[in-house]
């Protein structure tokens, strides 16, 4: 199904038919079909709604850059559009960036939180990072003396090289918008967050560290923090049962 939102035609599914409803909110890059299992596990006994993001999936592209606050308000107009009543907001990685300003700057009732390796926590840059992104800088400068002809090939070179693997997988209509919402510090966001939360993360994950996690759990002071172990940044999906009958035993009181 298609909503038109902000002039974006999202796409989104609905699943069940219950009182209660969940949204999810999938991480960057992903869409709806990586949720399969939990949604097909969840559907029985809640409303189950999820959708792809602008640039995604069969969501249309977006005609100018976005920012975290872009899709925050997207996510926002989406619930009020589909009058989706009292959500329970299910969010992995960067869809944890969006929950962190729903939950704060939005006049919207939300039941609770459940949080899966969420990104927009603020990390110490270390001396590696730091030399890397110094190298980087200052190898593109030097090709700014190189002829036309061999500057564009060598800065696709290091664009190559230092560019990380979700950045170098984007269209180029989307690498502003990539930039925009990944510098974001959205650490004071979270530590609005007064809901009743459930914090689920992968032992080894290396995209958003189990640190992180800690953090995330110290930061929200009504939360609970369960290690999913031998997992990195997809628990859900590399175990698929024990996620979803966590899920399924967290959220069982509010079903309806």
């Amino acid at each position: 199904m298609y909503i038109n939102i902000d002039d974006i035609n999202i796409y989104y599914e609905k699943y069940g038919n219950r009182k209660q409803s969940i949204l999810i909110l999938p991480g960057w890059g992903n869409t709806r079909l990586t949720f399969t299992y939990l949604i097909n596990y969840l559907k029985d006994y809640f409303t189950v709604y999820i959708l792809d993001y602008p640039g995604f999936g069969n969501s249309s592209m977006i005609i100018h850059d976005l920012t975290i606050k872009s899709y925050a308000d997207i996510v926002y107009n989406f619930i009020n559009k589909l009058n989706i009543h009292n959500p329970i907001l299910i969010g992995h990685s960067f869809g944890g960036r969006i929950i962190s300003l729903l939950t704060s700057s939005y006049n919207i009732k939300i039941k609770k939180l459940l949080l899966i390796d969420v990104a927009g926590i603020k990390k110490k840059k270390n001396i590696k990072l730091i030399i890397k992104q110094t190298t980087y800088k200052l190898l593109k400068k030097l090709g700014l003396i190189l002829p036309k002809k061999l500057r564009k090939k060598y800065l696709d070179f290091l664009f190559d090289k230092f560019s990380s693997t979700d950045y170098k997988s984007l269209e180029k209509k989307m690498l502003k918008t990539f930039q925009n919402v990944v510098k974001e510090d959205l650490t004071c966001f979270y530590q609005k967050i007064k809901l009743e939360t459930l914090i689920l993360w992968g032992e080894y994950d290396s995209e958003t560290p189990f640190t992180d996690g800690i953090k995330l759990h110290k930061l929200i002071k009504n939360s609970a923090l369960i290690k999913i172990d031998e997992t990195t940044h997809f628990p859900y999906l590399e175990k698929k049962y024990l996620v979803s009958r966590i899920i399924y035993e967290y959220l069982k009181k509010d079903i309806i």
